[in-house]
């Protein structure tokens, strides 16, 4: 029996295995890096030991240094939650060699598995359908004669989207691979990389299956894991809205074939490519608990880590086929630390307020808490969000919902596109391949509307000076005289994106304020409309009923409006019904500009790491050419020339660490 599990892992995913360790009476160890010391998985454990250094490699990579914590810490089963060296058989072989329990499948089997090429010949012989490949050997790139286009390189080892890319022309092979082998190797430890058929307009449609030492072998249906960003998954659900009775029984016949002939023990995921013909393709054997597992739970009602645990330990799994069943509909959404008006560029920060909403009920996996810092070293997943309903629609439109009402503040994230996705009425159509987000027209960002950008504002400077107010009641110390005089005017500005809003505002006697807005377009109902700032504009009377504990209330324009603003320096978040509004407040005497600004100038994406620069100083240049890579959370960032020119200056070598921002060159235009 397991007494003491260590979780060699981070995030979500350790929280995730600590919760049923526990429900299950088995003391926990976490183990974390420097930049994680403070996250909320390491206080859950009821050990934690610290791993010496910052980066994946120096820490959760470490082998030697996991092993080392399990001993430290007197624990005698190792569960590795995904990516990292879930899949790498020689830490699975290290961990039993310690005399340790492995949650996982034998070593034997991730090795078989963890060739793709290798596995795709292996199951084609007992009938699997499988996708042809081309072995990608040597340091120059394959020859592509007779080889149909498109192509999509992949790395032979891990998931998650890295170490892909789509090769559509021969011309783009050699990059396309170099980059590959490059991420592959920075994100799993080896950079093998093959060449595979790529299907456009696809469905990425994957079985999840379980099996113990004692014959027991089922299938939990299917999970539909198509809507993806640069090959990562970020909408998944069960069951797939493609995929019949009959289909499922087909797929769940070959995934279970693929378990047995690889004599597969634990959780695992055989994924497949699913056609618009209806014919399905092998892909691959994820060897490990799989991201998107919590919506086989909800539909299922099986708690897939349970089940790892008791056949780690030599029991026999707690389901059969015949006691399986789809209840309702499940979708997951990931939400993730990045812009996806920015080409869905991971981002920084520190999550200033993090408040998952009560309603609708959802699943929240989060690796965060409010003041959790989200840095360079790691996946910027923040969490996943889980939607269980009776129907589909139901569950869609309950995730949103869920999504729109959270505050979550302080760095940019991808819950705006997520709640636009799952509205998308391809989405509720069931249209859902891997070329959703070409096709559909998603918005990267949500924009308000002039009447919520005015009420925003209204809401932001009336709360302020309820603010400054409650922190410095002058009033108490006027002669009572006073009291009913009227207050001086106030301004505050405040700019979204290129929209600037003006907010003026005077108490009145009978303790309304008289307030005016311009440049945030229409009044509410029944007022006159704001003019441009600076213009004159008409005056509101408000009546403000609540301001304290971060919230407002008040009425303007017969409608009755309850907000919650948080501020955080010049930052000034201001939610309503319709979701967030970030407002950045101008200061009235602003101080002079800082940093560089140079015509021209190429500054860095975000903080990370140069890895080449492809153009020194005199270089002419055309729209669209590779000037430098930066590598930052494991996935490489191009930096490319906007239009023609020459670069009169480059600032940036190979292995400097950059921030967002920092200039990078500078490009003269073409005379």
């Amino acid at each position: 029996m397991i007494t003491t599990l260590l979780v060699a892992n981070r995030g979500e995913i350790a929280r995730r295995i600590l919760r049923t360790a526990a429900a299950m009476g088995i003391g926990t160890v976490a183990v974390y890096a420097e930049g994680d010391a403070g996250a909320p998985f390491v206080t859950e454990a009821d050990r934690a030991v610290a791993l010496p250094g910052r980066t994946a490699a120096q820490t959760y990579l470490n082998a030697g240094a996991l092993l080392a914590a399990a001993a430290a810490a007197g624990a005698d089963a190792v569960h590795p939650g995904y990516g990292f060296l879930s899949e790498r058989a020689d830490f699975a072989r290290a961990v039993t060699a310690a005399g340790l329990t492995w949650v996982g499948p034998p070593a034997e089997v991730i090795e078989v598995m963890g060739d793709k090429l290798a596995a795709k010949r292996l199951l084609a012989d007992v009938g699997v359908p499988v996708l042809e490949s081309w072995a990608v050997t040597g340091d120059g790139p394959p020859d592509l004669s007779g080889v149909p286009l498109p192509l999509i390189v992949k790395a032979a080892m891990g998931g998650g989207g890295k170490g892909m890319r789509v090769v559509a022309g021969p011309a783009e092979l050699a990059e396309a691979v170099a980059a590959a082998r490059r991420e592959a190797a920075a994100a799993f430890g080896d950079g093998t990389v093959f060449l595979e058929r790529y299907i456009t307009d696809a469905r990425h449609v994957e079985i999840q299956v379980l099996a113990d030492g004692h014959g027991g072998l089922v299938h939990c249906f299917e999970r539909e894991c198509s809507i993806q960003r640069r090959h990562q998954k970020i909408i998944e659900e069960c069951p797939s809205p493609a995929v019949d009775p009959g289909l499922r029984g087909r797929m769940g016949a070959a995934a279970l074939a693929a378990a047995k002939a690889v004599g597969y023990l634990g959780a695992g995921t055989v994924e497949f490519v699913l056609e618009p013909s209806g014919d399905f393709w092998f892909l691959e054997v994820n060897t490990r608990l799989q991201v998107e597992h919590p919506v086989t739970e909800a539909v299922t009602g099986v708690d897939l880590v349970r089940e790892q645990l008791l056949v780690a330990q030599g029991l026999p799994l707690s389901v059969t086929q015949d006691g399986l069943t789809i209840d309702g509909h499940a979708i997951e959404a990931r939400l993730y630390a990045e812009d996806p008006a920015a080409g869905f560029l991971p981002a920084t920060g520190t999550l200033v307020d993090w408040c998952p909403a009560p309603a609708p009920p959802c699943r929240w996996d989060a690796g965060v808490a409010a003041g959790s810092v989200v840095g360079v070293e790691f996946d910027p997943m923040l969490a996943k969000v889980i939607a269980h309903a009776p129907t589909r629609g139901e569950a869609a439109l309950a995730l949103a919902l869920a999504l729109q009402r959270s505050r979550i503040r302080g760095v940019t994230t991808n819950r705006d596109f997520l709640v636009a996705a799952l509205r998308h009425p391809d989405f509720l159509a069931g249209r859902t391949t891997t070329s959703f987000i070409e096709r559909s027209a998603v918005p990267l960002a949500r924009r308000p509307s002039p009447a919520e950008l005015r009420t925003a504002a209204i809401g932001a400077a009336l709360a302020a000076q309820a603010a400054a107010r409650a922190a410095a009641p002058v009033l108490a110390t006027l002669p009572s005289g006073w009291r009913n005089t009227v207050m001086p005017p106030e301004r505050a500005e405040y700019r979204h994106g290129r929209d600037t809003v003006v907010v003026s505002y005077a108490r009145q006697r009978d303790g309304r304020f008289a307030v005016t807005v311009a440049g945030a377009g229409p009044a509410p109902a029944g007022a006159p409309e704001s003019g441009e700032p600076g213009q004159d504009a008409p005056t509101d009377q408000i009546t403000v009923h609540h301001a304290g504990d971060g919230w407002i209330e008040f009425d303007a324009g017969g409608q009755r409006h309850r907000l919650h603003v948080l501020a955080a320096g010049d930052q000034v978040w201001v939610q309503g019904p319709d979701g967030d509004v970030a407002l950045t407040a101008v200061p009235r005497f602003p101080e002079s500009e800082r940093g560089e600004a140079v015509a021209g100038g190429l500054v860095a994406p975000m903080p990370g790491t140069v890895l080449a620069v492809h153009v020194g100083p005199g270089d002419t240049v055309a729209p669209g050419q590779l000037l430098m890579i930066v590598e930052a959370m494991k996935m490489e960032h191009r930096i490319t020339a906007p239009r023609a020119g020459t670069v009169s200056e480059v600032r940036a070598r190979p292995g400097d660490q950059v921030n967002g921002g920092d200039l990078l060159a500078v490009l003269d235009e073409a005379t």
